[in-house]
């Protein structure tokens, strides 16, 4: 059994957050919502969005005894939306599996991390400040993943590989950026084994009549009554047998209004959506690259944003986003300008386009968005690792749940398998990805690379010297090298010694190789900022007031409040943010429909 480590403090403050959405839910459902008569209402509440977020809300609106309709404009094989292709990465502090690993880790120290990764600077204390319901939220998910999180999930069969990862390693201060510990907890089965709780639970929700799905159905409008929501409104679209991810049909084939006392809008980011990701680009990240790739379905295309500010939602944060700079061409793609991302360990050596060596916090794995920031500043919209073939055999692994079937198919001898070969997908994308260049010298690597882009950016004395002068850092169990430094600090670590971080060696050693270039690519991912709402996931107005009858989660939401992250994510915390947001959301609304 695990052991409690979280004070009484954090959990009567958690306790005292759910207990304050429920009971401004049900406050409101004596006040906001218009009297209608029963056969006017079409369910108890609707849900706009069948991904993880949208399918948490339904199972406890469902668990309450709402009848639900759930609606997306995909088909049914795209049930989970974006959760279902994840790596399955969720943040927890000091869990069972942390302390398994020798790891110390504390609520206050998860706090201090996030603080200082999110940089929140928005008017947190003001009521109007777009930061202000973003820290509220920061701090009770804070307190959700530190406390009940991982009993919750434990309790609906969900379980995590046992040798805990260190994401966003942060830019060298301890009150600054990053995780000081590893905490990103790999989950038995990825993405498909987080959703499948939720799933089920919806699923057997339908059987008991208390839930319909409504695929196809095209969200265009919300329905207000008195200033309160009161429905949706939409186009129906011509069914699809497209396969999960595929982009499906936008022909129409008629049109819906439904009514119900609350919406729950659970519509998910604009990942896939270049030009509304150029539109909100901060100019702090420098120019928007000319060229992306996607990490996302097609489907993932912001539209509820718009749709949902013009029903008096307020969208803040819109210029926070999170886009990963380790991105690889699929060369087996699912949706258009299908992106995966390296999940790097700690040792590849890291260029621009134009072959220097970046320098810390640019290193793999420590701050992506300080790195994209470095990569779009050098005027070319791409990066390049160059490693060995001991490298990536060890350290690089892929997101996705495809991209991982040991890790998905619960396969213990494949996982076992990579510790005397480098893992078959990795081997694939070597062999047929676009980016990839390996050679068995510095010069025929050169020439390769210079190929591949067709620019002869590189140039091979250069790239020749600076990959010398990390060479020599490796003679001696210390150093200047920041990036070396790094390295046997990661062997400091049981896990990353065990299964993430090569041991140390230099570059041009020919017994390490061959030698591999990679072509990294700017993919966009996830929306930071979005629809502000409280802590009952009540979607907010420009006053600052609740729009009676609307509430939002997920990422449409930034994860809770309209920006949980604040500038920066400490990683696995977007699927724990679909769950938590979802799981207020969903409490609140079945509170504010209660008879």
């Amino acid at each position: 059994m695990e052991k409690s480590s979280v004070p009484a403090a954090v959990t009567r403050r958690h306790a005292l957050t759910v207990t304050g959405g429920v009971l401004a839910g049900a406050a409101l459902a004596q006040t906001a919502f218009p009297a209608f008569a029963a056969e006017s209402q079409d369910a108890d509440a609707i849900v706009v969005g069948h991904g993880l977020a949208g399918l948490v809300a339904t199972a406890e609106l469902a668990a309450a005894g709402r009848k639900v309709l759930l609606l997306d404009q995909e088909p049914e094989a795209s049930l989970g939306g974006q959760a279902f292709w994840s790596f399955g990465g969720l943040f927890l502090v000091d869990s069972a599996e942390q302390r398994l690993m020798g790891i110390k880790d504390s609520r206050d120290l998860a706090w201090q991390d996030w603080l200082g990764t999110a940089g929140f600077d928005r008017g947190v204390g003001d009521p109007s400040g777009q930061d202000h319901w973003a820290y509220k939220w920061a701090e009770s998910y804070v307190d959700f993943a530190s406390g009940e999180k991982r009993s919750w999930l434990a309790g609906l069969g969900v379980q995590w590989f046992p040798v805990v990862g260190w994401a966003e390693r942060g830019g060298g201060l301890a009150d600054g950026h990053g995780n000081s510990v590893p905490r990103f907890h790999v989950t038995w089965g990825t993405g498909p084994a987080v959703v499948e709780p939720f799933e089920k639970k919806v699923r057997a929700a339908k059987a008991d009549g208390k839930v319909v799905f409504k695929f196809r159905h095209r969200v265009d409008g919300l329905v207000t009554t008195g200033g309160a929501v009161t429905g949706v409104r939409g186009a129906i679209l011509e069914p699809s047998n497209a396969s999960r991810g595929k982009p499906s049909s936008r022909t129409e084939v008629g049109a819906f209004e439904l009514r119900a006392p609350v919406v729950v809008v659970t519509s998910g980011g604009i990942g896939a959506n270049h030009d509304l990701v150029r539109q909100n680009w901060p100019a702090r990240m420098g120019t928007p690259p000319k060229s992306m790739i996607t990490g996302v379905p097609a489907h993932v295309d912001g539209r509820m944003l718009a749709i949902t500010e013009r029903a008096g939602g307020r969208i803040v944060n819109p210029d926070r986003m999170w886009h990963y700079t380790e991105g690889l061409r699929n060369y087996d793609p699912i949706w258009p300008g299908h992106g995966i991302r390296i999940l790097p360990g700690p040792s590849s050596m890291w260029f621009d386009a134009t072959g220097k060596r970046f320098g810390t916090p640019d290193l793999p794995g420590y701050d992506t968005l300080h790195t994209l920031k470095s990569i779009t500043g050098s005027g070319h919209d791409y990066s390049w690792f160059v490693t060995t073939q001991k490298i990536i055999a060890k350290e690089f692994a892929l997101s996705g749940s495809e991209q991982n079937p040991d890790l998905t198919e619960k396969n213990v001898w494949m996982l076992l398998s990579r510790i005397w070969q480098t893992p078959e997908p990795i081997e694939k994308f070597k062999k047929n990805g676009a980016d990839f260049v390996v050679a068995t010298t510095l010069s025929e690597l050169v020439r390769g690379m210079n190929k591949l882009t067709g620019d002869n950016l590189i140039e091979l004395n250069d790239l020749k010297r600076q990959i010398e002068a990390r060479d020599r850092e490796i003679d001696n169990p210390y150093t200047k090298d920041v990036q070396v430094m790094g390295i046997r600090n990661a062997l400091a670590y049981v896990g990353d010694s065990l299964s993430r971080t090569a041991s140390a060696h230099k570059i041009l050693d020919s017994s390490a190789g061959p030698l591999i270039a990679v072509r990294l690519n700017v993919l966009t991912r996830k929306t930071l900022g979005g629809l502000q709402t409280d802590l009952s996931g009540r979607v907010l107005g420009a006053s600052g007031d609740p729009v009676p009858g609307l509430y939002a989660a997920g990422e449409v939401a930034g994860f809770g409040g309209g920006g949980v992250h604040g500038y920066r994510s400490l990683e696995g915390t977007f699927l724990g943010g679909c769950l938590f947001s979802g799981r207020q959301a969903g409490r609140a609304a079945a509170a504010a429909t209660a008879t």
